[in-house]
């Protein structure tokens, strides 16, 4: 009976020890020493036990840094780093609530500027910023166009029609991050028209219809354009057309149509945190393609700027403003900073 009780108490006392010391390493394990670097637990030596393998699993969306493959802690950094350069960006341009492009044609800075055949143009540079060193990227029309909405000429040399393209652009990437997009064009017959010509619309002006990734009800006719100007999208482009942008009409007809049919917002948009900017595509066909481009809004400092840009500059600027990805050869310029009013 003795030695029975002597082996049941040498059994508790082995119990005892093994509970004692495994109360042990867990508070040790749990402690932290300020002295000390503690080493990630990716890189901790596993104690030498025996163990039965288990499938490698991904980790899931709450897994700790430290857990997680190197690749994919390198792409969590580098969107780290773009979502911080993004916000340094937006931090020096304003956001407006909307923006309205309108896009005149072939000619040059010299025939409008301080001309007294445009007095209307010249009267909103006495309101806005002139960019006095703007300069459109190609000749003839179409390319200039397609720089403009997706940061490349799509390899368009042409105003041939019947050309489509599924490349990221301005309103596939407005809608992607639930901002919105309309483009207006003057003489078209019908919401989603694809046809190469109306009267005097032209598709080779409208580069969205040519974006098998915008919804076709974004092409709209100017017709739809609202009166309630609250109501427009974050982005819109404005066409005129042959006869009321430059392109077969006179100087005078498209500066009385640009009064008439966008005068109203420009004085909206001076109380109302939107912006107005008028471009021409490309010049006269001259070798410097320098031509007019204009900033018109309540958040834009007055005067003539010598800031060089050109359509990717200009496009730079708006995906800058809403902190979208760069398009294209956009990618490749500077936003425009120097206009902004807390800029300075």
């Amino acid at each position: 009976m003795n030695k029975k009780l002597t082996v049941l108490f040498i059994a508790l006392g082995f119990l005892a020890s093994g509970c004692s010391l495994h109360s042990s390493q867990e508070g040790r394990s749990g402690e932290s020493n300020p002295t000390t670097t503690t080493t990630p637990s990716s890189q901790a030596k596993p104690a030498p036990i025996s163990v039965t393998p288990v499938p490698s699993v991904t980790p899931s969306a709450g897994a700790t840094a430290g857990s997680q493959p190197d690749s994919t802690r390198k792409e969590t950094a580098v969107a780290n780093v773009q979502s911080a350069a993004t916000a340094a960006r937006m931090d020096k341009l304003p956001k407006p609530d909307h923006v309205v492009i309108v896009i005149e044609e072939n000619h040059a800075y010299e025939q409008i500027v301080d001309r007294a055949k445009a007095p209307y143009f010249n009267s909103l540079i006495e309101q806005g910023a002139l960019m006095t060193a703007s300069y459109a990227v190609t000749h003839p029309s179409q390319p200039n166009y397609l720089a403009l909405f997706s940061g490349s000429t799509q390899g368009m040399t042409s105003d041939s029609c019947g050309k489509t393209y599924d490349a990221p652009n301005l309103a596939s990437e407005l809608l992607a991050d639930k901002l919105t997009f309309t483009g207006y064009s003057e003489d078209m017959p019908k919401a989603g028209y694809s046809g190469c010509s109306y009267k005097g619309y032209a598709r080779k002006h409208n580069p969205w219809v040519q974006f098998t990734n915008v919804p076709a009800e974004l092409n709209q006719p100017l017709s739809s354009f609202p009166s309630d100007y609250s109501s427009l999208p974050t982005i819109s482009f404005v066409i005129p057309n042959h006869q009321d942008d430059m392109h077969d009409g006179t100087v005078e007809q498209a500066d009385a149509w640009l009064q008439k049919h966008l005068g109203g917002y420009v004085e909206w948009a001076s109380t109302h945190n939107s912006l107005l900017i008028i471009t021409w595509d490309e010049d006269d066909n001259a070798k410097k393609n320098h031509i007019p481009t204009l900033f018109v809004g309540s958040m834009v400092n007055k005067g003539r700027y010598d800031n060089v840009s050109n359509h990717y500059s200009v496009l730079r600027t708006i995906t800058d403003m809403y902190g979208l990805k760069s398009l294209g050869d956009s990618a490749k310029e500077k936003p425009i900073q120097s206009i902004w009013k807390f800029s300075h």
